[in-house]
């Protein structure tokens, strides 16, 4: 693989460069991230065009490319854990989200929980939203009971 540098300038800003090419404006994303978590990310431009992707990031990036890809993804991707459910209602194949999550009050919605709910374990939840931002409820039983009446009915 080229010679890469990924980095942020200003702060805030990723910037990326791979070889004689420089990228001002950087976004990363999971190709799959239910399906395949940790594999395929994709390194686009400013304007969505894939600049490359990779495999399997952990074994394919330079450490220092990886540590910084991983920060940002984390900031992208996971927009809190849920620690409550306020409301919850599906309409028409849509659920509507109202949680508070440890980075505050959240709302969002999923389309199709039968893909993007996926139970990592007994406990463990997944929800996927519809722009890709990812919420976890790391254990189901320990949400107050209102909590978890709602996601009964809800997935």
């Amino acid at each position: 693989m080229e010679e890469m540098k990924l980095f942020y300038a200003p702060e805030g800003r990723l910037r990326l460069t791979k070889g004689n090419r420089s990228y001002t404006d950087v976004k990363l994303a999971w190709a799959s991230p239910l399906s395949f978590p940790d594999r395929y990310l994709a390194f686009m431009d400013g304007k969505g065009h894939e600049i490359f992707m990779v495999t399997d990031p952990r074994a394919e990036l330079p450490a220092d490319v990886w540590e910084v890809a991983k920060r940002e993804i984390q900031r992208r991707y996971l927009n809190g854990v849920i620690e409550k459910i306020v409301d919850a209602k599906t309409e028409f194949g849509s659920t509507y989200w109202k949680v508070l999550t440890d980075r505050g009050e959240k709302e969002f919605i999923t389309q199709s929980l039968s893909e993007n709910a996926q139970w990592l374990s007994p406990t463990y939840l997944l929800l996927a939203d519809v722009d890709g931002n990812r919420y976890e409820i790391q254990n189901i039983e320990a949400l107050d009971e209102r909590s978890r009446a709602l996601l009964t009915v809800t997935v």
